[in-house]
């Protein structure tokens, strides 16, 4: 089908979701006459209205879906693979299991999304806002995260390696048992963090803020530790606090007033 009549008729398709209660997407679909395994891969949907819609395991695979309002929209298991989102609005929704490997969500909107098991290698997910969102077992091995807002984000057992998180800010974040080794978080604010047994080998954490995180069982072996700051960190041993001086950190011996402000870094 041709690329104009195909767009048309995904509109049309949109609009008759939109006007409806049920937003049954895959029947509206069926009577379009469009397939949701194969027809949407690659389309043009740049600036479309699907909040609240269900596009569960739909294949959206290198889809423009730049500034597409997705809010509250269920993708389960959907395909997105080289997907563009930019500044797409994924506030509350379903992406749990969704492959967005190499996908671009720069400046995307993902607050409160759910994207526990989902696959973000390689993705760009610069500027993003993904506070508060749940990224629990996710893979984003090599994927980047610079200024990407990552505050009370969950990230517990999820792949972080080789990845760029350049000024990112993950305070009050759950990073325990993640991997990030051979990441780049140089200037990112974990402050307040829980880093529980997080892997940070070979992990540049040069001028980054990491007051009040929790650090037990946390391995910073042969990370960059140089100008980074320390302080309040709970589960560290006096070897471990020496062995980060050596290497260049810093510790600070912060009131609660201070420890105040860092927490809005």
């Amino acid at each position: 089908m041709p690329g104009e009549e195909f767009r048309l008729e995904v509109q049309d398709l949109i609009q008759r979701i939109r006007g409806t209660e049920t937003k049954d997407f895959f029947e509206l679909a069926r009577i379009a006459g469009l397939n949701t395994a194969e027809d949407f891969a690659g389309a043009d949907l740049s600036g479309v209205n699907l909040s609240g819609v269900n596009l569960s395991n739909v294949n959206l695979s290198g889809a423009n879906l730049s500034r597409a309002d997705l809010s509250g929209a269920n993708l389960f298991g959907a395909l997105l693979k080289g997907a563009n989102l930019f500044g797409a609005n994924l506030s509350d929704a379903n992406l749990s299991g969704v492959n967005l490997s190499d996908a671009n969500l720069s400046s995307a909107i993902l607050n409160r999304a759910l994207l526990s098991n989902a696959n973000l290698s390689r993705a760009i997910l610069s500027g993003a806002n993904l506070s508060r969102s749940i990224l629990s077992n996710a893979e984003l091995s090599r994927a980047v995260l610079s200024n990407t807002n990552l505050s009370d984000a969950n990230l517990f057992g999820s792949i972080l390696s080789d990845a760029n998180l350049f000024g990112a800010i993950l305070s009050r974040s759950i990073l325990s048992y993640a991997n990030l080794s051979n990441s780049n978080l140089t200037y990112a604010n974990l402050s307040y963090g829980n880093l529980g047994y997080t892997k940070l080998g070979e992990a540049n954490l040069g001028y980054a803020i990491v007051t009040h995180a929790s650090l037990g069982g946390a391995l910073l072996n042969g990370a960059d530790v140089a100008h980074a700051r320390f302080g309040s960190n709970s589960g560290m041993s006096e070897d471990m606090k020496q062995d980060l001086k050596q290497r260049g950190a810093s510790f600070e011996d912060l009131t609660s007033d201070r420890s105040k402000v860092l927490t809005h870094g």
